[in-house]
């Protein structure tokens, strides 16, 4: 990539990084991306998933492939003395205060496929790319539907006609200029979960009889599910079931008449997923009726596990030594860590790949931290890997 192209990204993430937007909030966002379409030529549509952009080039009868880039930062406060660090805040009817920061990479991700626009734009090829820069990867946030931008996405259609797909995620302790992918289920099922609790007040110590103890049941609750991990699901199936908030109770001297907990599933294999989810509803059942109480759980999010294509990755292996070099592409083992690609992945043919990113004056801190930081010279790899990954899959 030429000198001015690279500064030209830089200056984009850097916006990007200083003006974050959590997800379906991502009106600024999108209309900087709107506008580098507009200056290179290449139609695009908006509004797809409610602040969604997809860019279009077509050159020409041939396949269709997808580029995405994931746009929505989180509800963090930056801790970081850069020049272009987030200040930005929302109003909330929860929170009148609430920071936002690009702690997981996303304005790279961004950049990364605005670059490969710029690249495909000046490239010879016959077919179409889409360019997919999707809204709320990060949570689901206020939709009613409770479904992330990924799942819009892919229930928009808008991947009917497409014959594979390309996705990267930075990697903040992996130096720039290496490529991690696991083939098969390479990362997690996930979900987020909240048990609401109803039991009875009462007095705690003259009268406690007369009362249901929310607290007590929910501590038996989290016992109860907590144990599904290690008696029920084989130990060489890699699940996570972690309560991470609980909140209930008003005095020391009354029975609890309500608990909300909340937390998270992680499996990797899908039927070990449903598996664990149909345990928990089964506890929760015995546990309503050995109390006598109310429970009710709400899944906020819901991801299958991601699926990465080894036919498209043997397709695009030699383009990746070409810009990585053998040495430096690395097979890992899979992670239980999730990501809403999982439905682009599980709709067309798709390789999602980890980019190195690692800053070398700050590698101690990984995604979602407030300290993170990333290695902006890992932006032409990204770019490079998403237009000629784009071009061979076309050709071949």
């Amino acid at each position: 990539m030429n000198k001015e192209l690279v500064d030209k990204l830089v200056s984009i993430r850097r916006k990007i990084h200083a003006n974050p937007e959590i997800g379906y909030q991502e009106y600024e966002t999108a209309n900087l991306i709107c506008k580098e379409l507009d200056a290179l030529g290449i139609p695009y549509k908006k509004g797809i998933a409610k602040t969604g952009v997809i860019g279009v080039l077509k050159k020409g009868d041939g396949s269709c492939i997808a580029l995405r880039a994931d746009i929505d930062a989180l509800p963090i406060k930056e801790d970081n003395d850069l020049p272009y660090k987030s200040e930005k805040k929302i109003q909330s009817s929860h929170s009148p205060d609430i920071p936002l920061m690009h702690a997981c990479g996303h304005d790279l991700h961004t950049t990364m496929l605005l670059g490969a626009a710029a690249l495909l734009k000046e490239s010879n090829f016959k077919g179409t790319v889409k360019f997919i820069f999707q809204p709320s990867e990060e949570d689901v946030y206020d939709d009613p539907d409770k479904k992330s931008g990924g799942q819009h996405i892919v229930e928009s259609g808008e991947l009917d006609d497409v014959k594979a797909a390309l996705g990267l995620h930075v990697h903040p302790l992996l130096p720039v200029g290496k490529l991690a992918y696991k083939l098969g289920q390479a990362l997690a099922c996930a979900n987020f979960f909240k048990i609401e609790i109803t039991g009875k007040m009462a007095h705690a110590a003259v009268a406690p009889h007369l009362g249901i103890d929310a607290v007590l049941i929910a501590s038996h609750l989290i016992q109860s599910v907590s144990s599904i991990v290690h008696k029920y699901i084989a130990p060489t199936e890699a699940t996570v079931i972690s309560f991470t908030k609980i909140h209930g109770g008003i005095a020391p001297n009354v029975v609890a008449d309500q608990v909300i907990i909340e937390g998270t599933v992680r499996a990797l294999d899908i039927n070990t997923y449903h598996q664990v989810l149909e345990r928990i509803n089964n506890i929760i059942d015995g546990t309503r009726l050995s109390f006598g109480c109310g429970i009710t759980i709400e899944y906020n999010l819901n991801y299958p596990s991601l699926l990465n294509d080894k036919n498209v990755h043997h397709t695009v292996s030699d383009t990746l030594v070409d810009i990585f070099g053998k040495e430096s592409i690395i097979p890992i083992e899979a992670i239980l860590g999730s990501e809403d690609f999982a439905f682009y992945s599980r709709k067309v043919p798709s390789m999602f790949y980890f980019l190195g990113a690692k800053d070398p004056a700050n590698d101690r801190y990984f995604l979602h931290d407030s300290k993170v930081t990333f290695n902006e010279e890992c932006i032409p790899y990204g770019s490079k890997l998403l237009s000629e990954g784009a071009l061979k899959l076309l050709k071949d």
